[in-house]
């Protein structure tokens, strides 16, 4: 999937300018380099296979491992692990927009679709469009959105949600990058998304526009 997408540093993942493979070959040509944890973290940041990711993890020199770096890096990998297709979707409990907590089991029983996304992210406002068609299609199908935004002013995230008109329920914590749910689904980059069955179990991940559609086509019937 070819796509502009925001990543953790702000720099969008197409500007680094290598392939997954030189991304892979770096890794395993600097095993004892405390850095080769940042280039590690870019292999499939938007996709990322925790199993491909552990491996090469593994292989790094034991201090790397065993640094703070390495050991976020462990978290990280743990939270991949727990968020993988069949798997149990976390809970999610955050503040919606009027200050109210809201978490992901009130909606159990639908199909929900768990969209990570944020108000200065330019790749999350162009997909906007494709949501609220998608929304206009399915919500009277048992299928809701939960936005869970990573922004850090209110009124920013307030305005782009009334200005691109997201009618479905939001939440967020208001901590950037280090929203409680992004790291739990370890979210690096968005936008973003999960699809959970009614039994709170994941089906699909990173579905968007037609292939999202497709999906809830498929699912509804």
């Amino acid at each position: 999937m070819k796509k502009l997408l925001f990543i953790f540093s702000f720099i969008p993942c197409l500007l680094f300018g290598q392939t997954k493979e030189e991304l892979i070959a770096s890794v395993k040509a600097n095993s004892k380099d405390p850095q080769t944890l940042q280039t590690l973290q870019r292999i499939g940041v938007y996709d990322p296979n925790h199993k491909e990711l552990e491996t090469l993890f593994k292989g790094l020199d034991k201090k790397v491992r065993k640094s703070n770096s390495g050991k976020l890096f462990e978290r990280y990998l743990s939270a991949l692990k727990n968020t993988q297709v069949g798997k149990k979707a976390p809970s999610i409990t955050q503040l919606d927009l009027a200050g109210e907590p809201y978490a992901l089991s009130d909606l159990k029983g639908k199909y929900v679709l768990v969209d990570f996304w944020a108000s200065w992210c330019p790749p999350c406002r162009k997909e906007n469009p494709n949501l609220v068609k998608t929304y206009a299609t399915f919500k009277d199908k048992n299928f809701e959105i939960l936005g869970v935004s990573f922004d850090k002013e209110f009124a920013a995230w307030d305005k782009a949600i009334k200005d691109d008109n997201l009618t479905w329920k939001h939440v967020s914590d208001l901590q950037g990058w280090n929203n409680s749910a992004g790291q739990t689904y370890g979210v690096k980059a968005i936008p973003q998304n999960i699809l959970i069955d009614p039994n709170g179990i994941i089906v699909a991940k990173n579905l968007h526009g037609d292939a999202l559609n497709a999906k809830l086509q498929e699912i509804l019937k």
